[in-house]
């Protein structure tokens, strides 16, 4: 029975659990996005998320109890420069975790954790689009996009009814100067 355990053992002894961790953790800061087993997946977001919290502080302190857990100078460099400056304004959460399905060999659930904020695909800042709805709408809006719709097409007949009267109007000026030049030609025979 796992009555209270809250870690996943994830099938290794401490000190390899850790390292596997820490190695994930600095590939996540890397990469911005892993592939590795659900199993994996959550116990690195448990890791991974409390060490992007202290980034947000860059202290000496943070950095080294973040060096501590990590071992890796380059992703607690990388950590504190570029991922806490993007993160700054977010409470919590910041990984995601999507479910890929099962592997080939041996049908593991496969997943993809990825940092939020480096995400395009989903952008919920301030300049995402509003998703629309998925639902039908109801008789009184298509009523009203069809009455709009037709009010478009008339103003567009009628734009294009003024474009083509200024038209007919030069012809009938050139045909008043062709006019006026043969009188002027058998003035100037004379």
């Amino acid at each position: 029975m796992r009555h209270g355990k809250k870690i996943n053992h994830l099938g290794r002894k401490s000190a390899h659990r850790k390292a596997m961790l820490a190695n994930m953790a600095c590939s996540l800061i890397e990469h911005k996005r892993i592939n590795t087993t659900v199993a994996k997946a959550k116990a690195l977001k448990q890791f991974i998320e409390p060490l992007v919290t202290k980034s947000k502080e860059d202290t000496t302190h943070n950095r080294r109890v973040v060096f501590s857990k990590l071992r890796n100078k380059y992703a607690v460099t990388e950590l504190f420069r570029d991922v806490a400056v993007k993160v700054a304004d977010r409470p919590g959460g910041y990984t995601r975790i999507i479910k890929l399905g099962n592997r080939l060999g041996d049908n593991a659930d496969m997943a993809l954790i990825e940092l939020v904020d480096y995400n395009e695909t989903y952008e919920t800042g301030k300049g995402a689009k509003k998703k629309s709805t998925r639902r039908g709408r109801s008789k009184k809006s298509q009523e009203e996009t069809a009455k709009a719709e037709t009010a478009v097409k008339e103003e567009k007949a009628t734009e294009e009814k003024k474009a083509e009267a200024p038209k007919k109007e030069p012809k009938a000026e050139k045909a008043d100067k062709a006019a006026e030049g043969e009188d002027k030609k058998p003035s100037s025979e004379e």
